[in-house]
């Protein structure tokens, strides 16, 4: 039995749809619920699972903005059966752990992906490592990616990274524009890997880490990990599952 508590961002789309599911639906405490129905857009759910990182809850999504990857399209006609016949995926997000120039320490968690970007007109210089093995010495670009399989057709694929299969363990490290070495693609590696990227030069080349939309500028080393610890279980229509749209996706880049 589904006991709904309805989360909702403050745009009048969002509110409407809020109000149309409070006529129909028992609505259930926080304490008492195991679902949140999350409306808005991609953001928000990001935004959402964030602070609900403790949660067992299960997450349904429905759009109430622009693309809507992670999210449901929102059916007033079948809304309830939807509901109460969704498919389930569990996954984990990464764990960013910034040292700033300073010396401070930030930590963050993303779920779609991290992104290492140049702060200023200068590219990056950037080293990267997983574990102890070396990935690439001295990369000279405009920054670099890495990114979930729930994010592998966000930013990543917008700087030719790899789509990655829910399914597959992996993570992607793309470079964006990249200077020096031109031909280096990036690299496809093991969730369970643990990047450290480097700045060789945080006096002429700072650097800001961001986790999804959280950003922190001027850092020095940046860690990453899948944190297997915190798991978000996400509710998909039965015909819309995340898979099927990451399926989508990869076909249409194989069209184009």
């Amino acid at each position: 039995m589904i006991r709904p508590l309805i989360i909702s961002d403050t745009s009048k789309q969002c509110l409407k749809i809020k109000l149309f599911l409070s006529k129909r639906l028992k609505l259930y405490s926080l304490a008492k619920s195991n679902l949140f129905i999350v409306i808005g857009g991609d953001g928000f759910m990001l935004e959402t699972l964030k602070k609900k990182k403790f949660s067992k809850n299960n997450f349904y999504g429905i759009n109430a903005g622009n693309y809507g990857f992670l999210m449901n399209k929102f059916s007033p006609k079948n809304i309830i059966k939807n509901l109460t016949q969704t498919n389930r995926i569990t996954i984990s997000p990464l764990e960013m752990t910034v040292k700033t120039k300073n010396g401070s320490i930030k930590k963050s968690l993303a779920i779609n992906e991290v992104s290492i970007l140049r702060q200023s007109r200068q590219a990056a210089s950037i080293s990267i490592k997983n574990g102890s093995k070396q990935i690439i010495k001295n990369l000279i670009s405009d920054g670099v990616l890495v990114s979930t399989p729930a994010g592998s057709t966000a930013y990543n694929l917008s700087v030719h990274g790899p789509i990655l299969s829910l399914n597959s363990k992996k993570l992607s490290i793309a470079p964006i524009s990249a200077f020096r070495p031109r031909r280096w693609k990036g690299k496809i590696v093991s969730d369970r890997s643990k990047i450290t990227i480097k700045n060789l030069d945080c006096t002429k080349r700072p650097l800001s880490a961001v986790a999804d939309n959280i950003e922190f500028r001027n850092a020095r080393l940046i860690l990453i990990k899948t944190n297997f610890k915190i798991k978000f279980n996400l509710l998909y229509d039965r015909n819309r599952s995340l898979q099927k749209k990451i399926k989508v996706e990869q076909i249409r880049r194989e069209i184009n």
